[in-house]
């Protein structure tokens, strides 16, 4: 089953997440697929994504985007299921301090405020080594304007890693991957990835 994190400002309606649910609905695997509006907590968010995932009845594959992959490494490591990192934030305590403050939600447009309360709670969550990095899945675009995608690969080091020259933060490349998370979903037993 598909667990779709979203990033900083985003929702279950971002492109990337529409694309990838679209294409199980049209394969009737719909049923495979979840993905929640996260809380503006970082502990929340987590208590909410572990929720679904006690529910869930396969053996969960986690995809996050930008802060959506921090989150996915964090639960990743703790509950050993593997995650595919779409632009991912590497330090997301470091990178969203500058934007401390008030906000609204790219899609649904609901105003919400990002605390330094936030950020202790996203360093809680700060997984300084990887001690599985067979089970993720790096995917970056060098134009990321949001995030440095070189410092995701330093990071990830020993990770399967897509990097793909040019695009931006959205990850343009994705729909021509979504074959492949499907694949990698449905054969969930299957440790390898596509191409090992």
């Amino acid at each position: 089953m598909i667990f779709y994190l979203h990033g900083f400002r985003s929702s279950p309606e971002s492109l990337k997440a529409r694309q990838l649910k679209a294409a199980l609905n049209e394969q009737s695997l719909g049923h495979r697929w979840w993905s929640e509006a996260l809380p503006p907590s970082p502990k929340a968010a987590i208590e909410q994504v572990e929720n679904a995932l006690r529910r869930s009845e396969s053996r969960p594959l986690l995809v996050g985007s930008s802060l959506g992959g921090y989150y996915a490494t964090y639960l990743s490591e703790r509950h050993g299921t593997r995650a595919i990192l779409v632009n991912p934030a590497t330090k997301a305590f470091d990178a969203l301090s500058p934007w401390v403050g008030s906000h609204r939600n790219l899609y649904t447009g609901v105003d919400f405020d990002l605390t330094q309360q936030h950020l202790e709670e996203l360093r809680d969550l700060w997984v300084p080594h990887l001690h599985h990095p067979e089970r993720f899945w790096l995917m970056v675009e060098t134009g990321d304007e949001v995030i440095d995608a070189w410092e995701a690969v330093t990071r990830y080091k020993g990770c399967k890693q897509t990097i793909i020259e040019g695009g931006d933060h959205s990850f343009q490349h994705f729909a021509d991957f979504i074959d492949d998370i499907i694949q990698l979903d449905l054969h969930s037993e299957d440790l390898s990835w596509p191409g090992n």
